[in-house]
């Protein structure tokens, strides 16, 4: 296919964005981007029982987040406009009803009653259940009196029931179908919206769409697309269709099953750079080792070739080692930015440096949302048990503890200024003096310090954060403790 490159992320209106619906976008975005092509975004809200108030707007945010601008869309216009399904009833109707004349389409007037009974009969001989054609061969006087008295209809497609029908899928290969499995789709339905299989069929066409990027899930529905385009004569695009996305046990991920959506990971801590680093590898390789991307990187490494047909694993760890090594990547003001929030809940001290602790946090932060857990004892040291100055590879127990927080409080008690370097120089003084290993030292005062095993930062940085007065009242309760 000629000409520009074009592609387009078609999302229903239902209340969040998938994991899998930000990859097909993604996806979509970077063939274009790729061959200097357009994103284009288009609603597909023609199933109107299943909109939910407020969805629109998800859309946009949660593309927006992810830096996936859209070149033509709802929002912003474009020459191919609406960008709305449902602002474009009237030309579905009319290549419904060219359909009809052409021959590969009829009007349905069966009810619900008779649909339900026929439905029931092919089950209970063990029958695929297909539409058996009861008004395909109504006469246009009969047509045109149903019509006339408006009665209910439905347009449906006509198949053929021989032979076999192939397309091309770029990873999947050829896919050949046999005719006679086909049921005769619904085109345009009671309430005169089309359906999905019937309305992205005319508006790729229509929008000038060279790529089709989606799940594999439509695998078996493109038979029906490629006779649709016969039928009018019409170029059939590049299809793309892309593997499912599994948890580690096998399982569909599902916002049912408790699976996060793009927007839950992003209030989860996680940067939406990171997540969406992940998701391009989610079914793509590079071809390479290279894990991190940035933006342009992931553009001009993409390739449909490095799609695979295998399923892809979700794995949350992958993600958090991501999310963390791009926290890392962020200058301390741009951390700190991120971080603010953090703080509001976990710290009310207002003499404590705020910017000190983002400095200490950043290279020791893999998600966003556990930093209020890992500061508290900034504000409050937490109660603890004297059992964990005890530690075997840092060679302490409670004797060494207690000597070693003496000879401590006496040290800095004598200090007239306080940095960590100052502190530095301090401790490792001691330290050769008493003739121990540093961590002898150092793991009780960040112990006496802290009330925590694990901490964002060593003894050294926490003392200088927490200043003078509040290190030595909380090392004087350490020697109460182990006294």
């Amino acid at each position: 296919m000629q000409g520009e490159v074009r592609t387009r992320f078609a999302p229903s209106p239902t209340g969040y964005m998938h994991i899998g619906n930000l990859r097909t976008a993604l996806y979509a975005y970077l063939i274009a981007k790729k061959n200097n092509g357009k994103f284009i975004l288009r609603i597909e809200d023609t199933d109107q029982e299943r909109l939910v108030e407020g969805s629109i707007e998800v859309i946009y945010k949660s593309l927006k987040l992810a830096s996936l601008q859209h070149d033509e869309g709802p929002d912003i216009g474009g020459e191919y406009g609406p960008y709305i399904q449902s602002e474009r009833k009237e030309i579905y109707l009319e290549y419904a009803k060219k359909l009809i004349d052409m021959g590969n389409a009829y009007y349905c007037f069966c009810d619900k009653e008779r649909l339900t009974k026929l439905k029931d009969e092919h089950e209970a001989s063990g029958a695929i259940y297909k539409y058996d054609r009861f008004c395909m061969n109504l006469t246009q006087e009969e047509i045109a009196k149903r019509l006339e008295e408006n009665q209910p209809f439905v347009i449906r497609q006509k198949m053929p029931d021989k032979g076999t029908t192939s397309f091309d899928d770029n990873v999947y290969g050829t896919i050949t179908i046999e005719n006679n499995q086909l049921d005769d789709q619904i085109l345009i339905k009671s309430d005169g919206l089309p359906t999905y299989n019937f309305a992205n069929v005319i508006d790729d066409h229509l929008m000038n769409i060279t790529h089709v990027v989606r799940g594999n899930e439509y695998l078996s529905s493109t038979p029906k697309y490629n006779l649709l385009y016969n039928a009018f004569g019409w170029d059939i695009p590049t299809y793309v269709h892309l593997p499912l996305i599994l948890r580690s046990t096998g399982r569909k991920l599902s916002k049912r099953a408790g699976d996060p959506s793009f927007e839950d990971l992003i209030s989860l801590g996680y940067l939406s750079d990171a997540i969406v680093n992940y998701v391009a590898l989610l079914g793509w390789s590079p071809g390479t080792t290279q894990e991190i991307f940035s933006r342009d990187e992931l553009i001009n490494s993409f390739s449909i070739e490095g799609i695979s047909k295998a399923p892809a694993i979700f794995d949350i760890n992958k993600l958090c080692w991501m999310n963390g090594e791009y926290i890392r990547s962020l200058s301390l003001e741009e951390f700190h930015k991120l971080a603010e929030p953090y703080y509001s809940g976990a710290i009310t001290n207002e003499n404590l440096d705020l910017k000190k602790i983002s400095k200490v946090l950043q290279s020791r932060t893999e998600l966003l949302s556990t930093i209020p857990k890992n500061i508290d004892f900034f504000d409050n040291l937490p109660g603890y048990d004297a059992s964990i100055y005890i530690h075997k590879k840092m060679k302490t127990d409670k004797e060494i503890s207690l000597k070693s927080l003496k000879a401590v409080l006496t040290v800095l008690k004598e200090l007239n200024e306080w940095n960590d370097s100052v502190i530095h120089d301090a401790l490792m003084d001691l330290i050769n003096k008493m003739g121990i290993k540093k961590s002898q030292l150092l793991w009780p005062v960040r112990i006496a310090i802290t009330g925590k095993v694990i901490t964002p930062g060593g003894a050294i940085e926490i003392a200088d954060i927490l200043g003078k007065e509040e290190t030595i009242k909380r090392i004087k309760f350490g020697i109460d403790k182990l006294s």
